[in-house]
């Protein structure tokens, strides 16, 4: 087990050297694309272009321009924007992770709790009408789009009924939970419920649908043989082996998410998370920052797929031996 966490720990990290070289190339080597002009200005003379590339050490070579915005971002973590002079971008991604863990934590446990109950019950009672119920369910869910839905939430509980039933939610926004754990809770209630039903309405269809098939392979059949229930069969082996499926799926997802993806959800409750941050940064061709939001983002993806092997690995102990 030793050997395999190492090697998925020495893959993650080649992983991360290769992103942080393809994104540095892509801005800074792409052919047509000059950071200069960018940070300089429509109709910059060359002087002006001259000193931009010198102040910004855009006229040195490309290695040494890639080791120097490395070091700066990993190990002194003082390199600052191309836009806003003087500021660092560190603590603007600092300030913007806890929102959009905040965020993410909250409704992962809740699509990931809805999804296996309703999935289970459902593969679990295919013949009663119960199943095609939560299949319903589940469509809704998928069909939502996040931002309509947020839309909805936000005309319904910060609009008129806000004085009458509402009054007990906060403006929107993000609390810190160290600044008011209840306005942190309150706050995030509703934008966790949004993100949640979509990825509740997926993982339900997902759960269900692995086991229906598991419940035909061989070796249940031999528990049935055995005289073991549909019970016992149901929730010992063909739940425990749908997990695989989940948890691919839900590393994929935890980790996109973290990494950004999240950004409707934070644009429509007005949460300045990294998905906000980087849609910023985009606008502005505020290359630093890009950089460190990319290398954010691919960090908890990559993360999050080497979770995702390691209990692989504990479900299923032949994956080891891969």
């Amino acid at each position: 087990m030793t050997r395999f966490i190492l090697k998925r720990l020495a893959a993650a990290v080649f992983v991360l050297v290769s992103i942080s070289i393809l994104v540095f190339l892509i801005f800074f080597a792409t052919p047509g694309v000059d950071p200069a002009a960018r940070i300089a200005g429509r109709n910059a003379d060359q002087l002006t272009l001259q000193q931009v590339r010198a102040t910004f050490d855009l006229d040195k070579p490309l290695h040494i321009r890639y080791v120097s915005m490395m070091k700066h971002l990993f190990i002194d973590r003082d390199l600052t924007s191309y836009v806003n002079r003087g500021a660092e971008v560190w603590p603007q991604l600092t300030q913007a992770i806890p929102a959009t863990l905040s965020l993410v934590f909250g409704a992962a446990i809740i699509w990931l709790l809805l999804g296996l109950i309703l999935g289970i019950t459902a593969a679990g009672m295919r013949k009663s009408w119960i199943d095609p119920a939560i299949g319903i369910i589940g469509i809704i869910g998928v069909s939502l789009p996040v931002y309509w839905l947020g839309e909805v939430v936000n005309l319904i509980t910060q609009g008129r009924l806000h004085a009458t039933l509402f009054r007990w939610v906060p403006p929107l926004g993000y609390v810190p939970f160290t600044e008011s754990p209840s306005g942190w809770f309150l706050g995030l209630l509703f934008p966790w419920l949004t993100l949640s039903i979509l990825y509740a309405g997926i993982y339900i269809r997902v759960i269900r649908s692995e086991i229906v098939g598991l419940m035909q392979e061989d070796y249940i059949k031999t528990e049935r043989a055995k005289g073991a229930g549909e019970k016992r069969i149901l929730i010992k082996h063909a739940s425990r082996m749908s997990l695989i499926t989940v948890v691919s799926l839900f590393g994929l997802d935890f980790g996109a998410l973290v990494g950004g993806s999240a950004l409707l959800t934070e644009v429509v409750f007005g949460i300045q998370g990294v998905g906000r941050l980087t849609f910023t940064a985009l606008q502005n061709f505020d290359l630093p920052l890009i950089m460190a939001t990319v290398m954010y983002a691919a960090f908890f993806i990559v993360i999050a797929n080497a979770i995702v092997d390691l209990v692989y690995a504990w479900i299923d102990p032949r994956v080891r031996r891969g």
